[in-house]
């Protein structure tokens, strides 16, 4: 086979074919050699066609702990106390370095995971707290 840059999907799918026929082959062989080829070539055209985009920081964090069979309890301590925890793990306080670098240390996250900021979620509802000319017509009319 003649080894060319992926630049369509019918060309993905031939190399794919390929690596199969390959797959297998002595690593120091001709076949071997093209095999390695076309897995750099096949892993290129995967990462520009079909992203995968990093986890937001309490996701990775959940997902730590579910793999490892624990729970938020286990987070007191390494992102602070229990109400600390769980405002982290609702986001609505983000991680701070030390909680970074602990997350990192204990449960062995990668950084650059845990550094991304929060992507905040829009408020429903009401709004959360009253201007001060909105709290003071409210005072102005319950004296009323």
């Amino acid at each position: 086979m003649e080894i060319r840059p992926i630049r369509s999907e019918s060309e993905y799918e031939r190399a794919l074919c390929r690596v199969e026929a390959l797959w297998g082959a002595p690593p120091d062989s001709v076949e071997g050699d093209e095999l390695d080829v076309l897995a750099t070539l096949i892993d290129a055209y995967e990462s520009e066609q079909y992203p995968i985009e990093k986890p937001s920081p309490v996701e990775a964090i959940k997902f730590r702990l579910e793999q490892s069979g624990k729970t938020y309890k286990d987070l007191i301590g390494v992102l602070g106390q229990r109400t600390r925890v769980y405002e982290v793990m609702r986001e609505a306080r983000p991680l701070s370095l030390q909680m970074i670098r602990n997350l990192h240390r204990t449960f062995g996250i990668p950084a650059d995971i845990l550094i991304q900021p929060l992507k905040r979620k829009p408020k429903t509802g009401r709004s959360s707290r009253p201007t001060s000319r909105q709290g003071s017509q409210r005072r102005a009319r319950r004296r009323a």
